[in-house]
């Protein structure tokens, strides 16, 4: 984070040069970033043991409620509490709460020791009502619901086919490389030498794709941050309050329904991560580049890495903590 910003700050011309080339509204270079992360972790996970979790109604249905009801409805809430007199932050941040996580999520579920099976199921169905729901629940909470609660209303048009696109490169490309790499690997080799093998050495890429793709965007945005630092200020604390506030309610749930560490920490963090990737393209397509609603996506990343980074620690501190050894296996 910091060497990004120090790059978008004092090499000219950057900005410009990362944005020259886009897969979809997202910089190529970031593009790569997203993509060589997500590979290995989606080559990790048995895909032969998904059965197992869509039976798993319990944490179906939890996943459901809290991704598209309670966490939407919640930075609705933060977004009009924090940000009631700045109109084009609020509504970029309420159009973060819908962008629900189909990437960097993996990362964080992964440092947590959570249910890999489980988190590719449950980010699959998000990317599913993510491109049924997203512009529905658009016009719900930006128009339908202001004006039943006699609040201003904002106009917004979200492009189905850029959301669209957004699954089928983020997740859909390294899903069908992951499943392909494992279902490959595994016929010719067996499992045990491809997961004693071949994933150790595939492994540190997910790190490296991480580290490189952090970097990026806050070089990309570096000029932007550093030039608002009030408005970054005001942006980030909704956002803060929103990621402990889900994840904590996530953990607590899971908790209750005796779903065990690995799963109710999957539950939590695939609740408490966001698409900024999207939530920017769409600000950037519906709104402009310079936009103060694409401003609020981009801040975005500046509290979530943080803050899931320390909430990856929460996880394993409550994992000693709160959860027997048998229910903490994974």
């Amino acid at each position: 984070m910091a060497l990004g910003l120090l790059l978008g700050n004092l090499v000219p011309g950057l900005n410009t040069a990362l944005e020259a080339v886009k897969v979809g509204e997202v910089s190529l270079p970031i593009a790569v970033g997203l993509l060589v992360m997500m590979y290995p972790v989606l080559a990790k996970v048995r895909y032969d043991q998904t059965r197992r979790v869509i039976g798993d109604r319990k944490l179906m249905i939890s996943s459901l409620v809290i991704n598209w009801l309670l966490a939407p409805a919640f930075m609705f809430v933060l977004a009009w509490l924090f940000l009631a007199d700045l109109p084009e932050y609020r509504t970029g941040l309420i159009i973060v709460g819908l962008a629900r996580c189909i990437a960097m999520v993996m990362i964080w579920n992964d440092l947590a020791c959570g249910d890999r099976e489980s988190a590719a199921v449950l980010v699959a169905i998000n990317s599913v009502f993510q491109v049924v729901a997203f512009g529905a629940l658009g016009w719900f909470y930006l128009q339908l619901l202001p004006s039943w609660l006699g609040l201003p209303t904002t106009s917004a048009d979200f492009s189905f086919w850029a959301i669209t696109l957004s699954v089928l490169i983020f997740l859909g490309i390294p899903l069908l490389a992951g499943f392909l790499t494992r279902t490959l690997g595994e016929k010719a080799n067996g499992r045990d030498w491809y997961e004693g093998t071949f994933l150790p050495r595939l492994g540190p890429w997910a790190l490296y794709g991480l580290l490189f793709t952090i970097t990026l965007l806050f070089a990309l945005q570096g000029g932007t941050i550093a030039a608002r630092p009030l408005d970054v200020a005001r942006i980030a604390l909704p956002l803060l309050v929103y990621f402990v506030v889900v994840f904590g309610a996530g953990m607590v749930i899971g908790k209750w329904l005796d779903l065990g560490y690995a799963k109710t920490t999957t539950l939590a963090f695939t609740a408490a991560g966001n698409n900024f990737e999207l939530a920017i393209a769409v600000a950037i397509g519906t709104f402009g580049v310079t936009s103060e609603q694409a401003l609020a996506g981009v801040v975005g990343p500046l509290i979530e890495v943080p803050a899931l980074v320390a909430l990856v620690y929460a996880a394993l501190w409550a994992r000693k903590r709160f959860f027997t050894p048998a229910t903490a296996s994974f």
